[in-house]
């Protein structure tokens, strides 16, 4: 990249100038500035108040294309916004760049019981694509506790995961076409709705997971699955970690593939959120080292039913599950997921809060977690560190509290929790991103080679550096550099 190429801000003349015509384009409703701007929070965790120099809020994706254009012409990055649910600060904006707000992008375009596919835009929220799909006698797999506020573009972007990737997968297995408009405004439409498509690259895969650096999703076409009408759940007290890896394993052979759910809670969490918060009634006594939520689906009732209740009663033969209870109406499954998702419980309990998301082989889950609670305890003998995950497909959520509140302390705990994962190969982002939060962290969980192609990807469809700025990948701040991102002092992925 040449010198004479490198970003820079636009002068505040230039930026009116730009906003005056994004205006004529938009309407004076749709572009917020002032207050309107800081008004709105751009992280539900920190509570962090948008500083961007506007907000846009396009009503469909050929608006998207015009600012698109227009700010391409003028060098001027942006960012883009949907539900605003994440936790890696990838929503977050500097005072010169301007946001994108898909949130007007909100219409179900069709759906198709046939071919079991929905279209929709990036705007809508998942739980509006779960109410219509199940409307039609369907369902819609992904699940997340943000459902009412994330949206299907965010969802996207990041490649959400959820409660159910244990048997449907992440986003990227629900989207079978998809729309994006890049950074120069052109729009490249993959909005075909066959499942089987092999007429070249697979070009929606580059936007799905890049957490809009490559490119805006406007559009969608996702996977419908057939509703499946009955859901067992039960929550378990294990013995042990080995316990818990058998059931797991157990489960899956004798559900026979109706396995859905396998949520695993140390008791670290399950004491503080069932017990200490008083927040919930605890369904189970909390002395147990381990606890699993379990959740079945089928569409044949009776058969279902007893299946599970011969797993469960399995289970306790075999020394697996020393408790056990199994929800009996709806009200009783929501209130054992209601202990599981609580994340507001988390936040008062361990305030101040750092949020781990991390991914790695289920076989080296129990030394790992004991082995950054023994690094933790040795720096901080004060630490609290509470742990819960989709054991079922290697993910854990860590939640670490230290009275040090400050951005050393952070890097220090970040290393304590990533540095392992090195050896392991394990992911530093199971399901959350990159953001900026764990960008300078990415090495661990990539190769140089892999780094190299993914800032290939970036130069080659955003040679400005107008999308999300500096998320996932440090751009350079001066001329004569390649985007690479920083490396800290540690290990390369093994």
């Amino acid at each position: 990249m040449t010198a004479s190429s490198a970003p820079t801000s636009m002068p505040t003349t230039g930026l009116s100038a730009l906003l005056e015509r994004l205006r004529d384009l938009l309407g004076d409703n749709a572009v917020l500035t002032g207050t309107d701007v800081t008004n709105r929070e751009v992280d539900w965790l920190s509570k962090a108040p948008c500083h961007a120099a506007a907000i846009l809020r396009p009503a469909t994706p050929h608006q998207v294309q015009e600012i698109m254009r227009l700010c391409h012409a003028a060098r001027q990055p942006v960012v883009t916004h949907g539900g605003l649910t994440g936790l890696v600060h990838g929503a977050e904006a500097q005072p010169e760049e301007l946001v994108i707000s898909l949130e007007r992008l909100n219409a179900i375009e069709h759906l198709d019981p046939v071919a079991g596919t929905i279209q929709v835009q990036a705007g809508v929220p998942l739980q509006r694509v779960q109410e219509a799909a199940a409307a039609a006698d369907m369902q819609f797999p992904v699940d997340l506790g943000a459902r009412g506020s994330c949206t299907i573009g965010g969802n996207i972007a990041t490649n959400a995961g959820g409660n159910r990737v244990i048997r449907f997968g992440m986003m990227r297995q629900q989207v079978i076409g998809l729309e994006a408009v890049l950074a120069n405004g052109e729009l490249i439409s993959s909005m075909s709705p066959m499942l089987k498509n092999n007429a070249g690259y697979d070009l929606k895969q580059l936007f799905i997971g890049s957490e809009g650096t490559l490119g805006i999703v406007t559009r969608a076409v996702l996977r419908l699955q057939p509703a499946l009408t009955d859901t067992r759940t039960a929550l378990v007290a294990c013995p042990s970690f080995d316990a818990v890896t058998t059931l797991l394993t157990r489960l899956r052979h004798q559900l026979g593939g109706s396995l859905s759910a396998f949520e695993v809670m140390w008791q670290s969490h399950f004491a503080l959120i069932a017990e200490h918060s008083g927040r919930h009634t605890p369904p189970l006594a909390t002395s147990a080292p381990y606890y699993a939520l379990v959740e079945s689906l089928s569409a044949d009732s009776d058969r279902h039913q007893s299946l599970f209740e011969r797993a469960m009663e399995d289970a306790f033969a075999q020394g697996l599950v020393e408790d056990a209870v199994i929800a009996q109406s709806g009200t009783q499954r929501e209130s054992l997921w209601a202990i599981r998702d609580d994340i507001e419980g988390i936040v008062e309990a361990l305030s101040p809060l750092m949020a781990f998301d991390v991914s790695l082989p289920i076989e080296h889950m129990q030394d790992y977690v004991s082995g950054v609670e023994t690094e933790l305890r040795s720096r901080w003998p004060e630490a609290r560190l509470v742990v819960f995950g989709h054991l079922g497909d290697g993910n854990l959520h860590l939640s670490v509290s230290i009275s040090e509140n400050t951005q050393a302390t952070r890097h220090e705990v970040e290393h304590c929790l990533y540095q392992p994962l090195a050896a392991l190969n394990g992911s530093i982002s199971a399901e959350h991103g990159i953001g900026l939060e764990k960008r300078d962290w990415l090495p661990i969980s990539r190769s140089p080679a892999e780094l190299a192609l993914m800032t290939t990807l970036k130069q080659a469809l955003d040679p400005h550096g107008l999308l999300n700025r500096d998320k996932v990948l440090r751009w350079p701040q001066s001329g004569g550099e390649s985007i690479t991102p920083s490396t800290p002092q540690y290990s390369e992925k093994t």
